[in-house]
């Protein structure tokens, strides 16, 4: 393990500022109805020593956290994993994913984004690994597989993973891989996967995906126990 959180710290206090920071704002996706605030009421460590990022209704609209690792903690191949409880209710989008840390010079999608994990509270027993990039970007647009756990991935905490090599990610529930990708499975010249990528989480609400209906449930929160990023396999 070449790095990790485990979100120790008092209850009520922020995540550390040493990995990570609040992206503020909103636009992001597909009519998305959150605004990303930096605020312990969205994002702030439990009695229990989790990570929980809370979606809200506040008198001007729906708040919620997006914490990026951003000039902070950098990735580059290896096993990059999660554990995760993902909140019930309606309208929910929590995700756990990475940006590539050239976003500022080349722009998405050609940065490169994966998505560790995505969810939707609609989909119960479903969880989305999905890659973006240059001809495969947006919504629904991605190349990835949609699995099937057969359980309500909202009932306990489950452990999401990528084991990411430079020409090879797979995608693992619970240490169970259940899907895997290489360069032949993207379009020419979309395999932007060959450099230093951050991390982010973050819950969203609403949207063309989740549909926005989610006002009733709110609010609702994520509950990340930790982050773990390990160094390639030896044999790999």
């Amino acid at each position: 393990m070449v790095w990790s959180d485990d979100f120790d710290g008092p209850e009520g206090s922020p995540p550390r500022t040493e990995f990570w920071q609040h992206e503020v704002g909103g636009g992001w996706g597909d009519a998305q109805l959150q605004r990303y605030v930096d605020s312990t009421s969205t994002a702030s460590i439990t009695a229990d020593g989790q990570l929980a990022i809370t979606a809200l209704r506040e008198h001007d609209g729906v708040v919620s956290a997006r914490l990026i690792t951003k000039d902070r903690v950098l990735v580059s191949y290896g096993r990059v994993e999660a554990r995760i409880k993902v909140p019930t209710g309606t309208g929910l989008w929590p995700a756990f994913w990475m940006l590539g840390s050239n976003i500022d010079e080349v722009g998405w999608p050609h940065c490169g984004e994966i998505d560790v994990m995505e969810y939707v509270s609609s989909e119960p027993t479903t969880v989305h690994g999905t890659v973006h990039g240059p001809g495969f970007a947006g919504v629904g647009a991605g190349i990835g597989h949609a699995h099937d756990s057969g359980v309500d991935l909202a009932a306990d905490f489950h452990v999401y993973a990528v084991e990411w090599e430079s020409e090879r990610i797979t995608w693992l529930l619970d240490d169970v891989p259940y899907f895997s990708l290489e360069p032949g499975g993207v379009p020419d010249g979309g395999w932007v996967f060959q450099h230093g990528f951050y991390l982010l989480v973050n819950l969203a609400v609403g949207g063309g995906w989740p549909g926005n209906d989610a006002a009733a449930d709110l609010p609702a929160s994520m509950l990340v126990d930790w982050v773990r990023v390990h160094a390639p396999r030896t044999d790999a």
